[in-house]
């Protein structure tokens, strides 16, 4: 199903206004909302004591919801990007983003922030990348990892929407939507989505790094490809 206008729909697991929604749509698709998974906190204890830690790193807004209000008043906390900042929404915490929005740029302001080393609490979701436990092997900041929360699939489960395309955000997502979407245009975010993509059956069409402005790159340079006369 097709809009007035033309634009091609695309389903993802983001509200009509979020950043994400706002690239898909600049990109010339019509963003779908389509909550379909949720977020589930784990009981799990931080890993050690926060005055043991030099920072607690968040990676998503999902960590950050869990954690934040755990978190003792001036913590520093290194957030992976402004969304996550803004889930914290505490005045009384000491908050630092880096340059981009990606682990490999949390990882670059660690070590600008500690560069003697130290022990951090790495917030993050079951199945997140585990790009800085990597990063951090054998080096003198030591990762400590709080798993406070793992994605699950909504019940009841909600259908998919009428769209030509849908983005899965995570492995998790792409397992979900594999079996459901071999009539549709199915987009990756990242590596670890693909690859759960290929696994469960149905290999997306593309992928992108998680980064806004490949994801705008990718949906775009897909339009104009097929747009493109024979």
């Amino acid at each position: 199903m097709r809009l007035k206008d033309g634009r091609p729909r695309l389903a993802l697991a983001r509200p009509a206004q979020h950043p994400l929604s706002d690239t898909v749509r600049k990109a010339g698709w019509e963003p779908v909302p389509y909550s379909f998974t949720r977020l589930q906190p784990s009981s799990l204890p931080p890993p050690i004591p926060f005055q043991s830690a030099g920072a607690v790193l968040l990676l998503s807004p999902s960590g950050a919801r869990v954690a934040g209000p755990k978190l003792p008043p001036g913590t520093v906390c290194l957030v992976q990007g402004a969304g996550t900042a803004d889930v914290l929404d505490r005045e009384d915490l000491e908050i630092l983003l880096p340059t981009e929005a990606r682990a490999e740029a949390l990882w670059e302001l660690v070590r600008e922030q500690f560069p003697q080393g130290g022990s951090f609490v790495l917030v993050r979701g079951e199945r997140s990348r585990e790009f800085l436990e990597e990063a951090a092997k054998g080096t003198v900041w030591r990762m400590h990892p709080w798993i406070t929360h793992r994605e699950a699939p909504r019940d009841p489960f909600p259908p998919v929407p009428e769209v030509e395309a849908v983005l899965a955000l995570s492995p998790l997502q792409a397992e979900i939507l594999a079996p459901l979407t071999h009539h549709l245009l199915r987009f990756a975010w990242g590596q670890g989505t693909a690859k759960a993509f290929t696994g469960a059956g149905a290999p997306p069409h593309s992928t992108c790094e998680p980064k806004p402005s490949l994801l705008w790159a990718m949906l775009a340079q897909h339009l104009k490809e097929e747009n493109t006369p024979c």
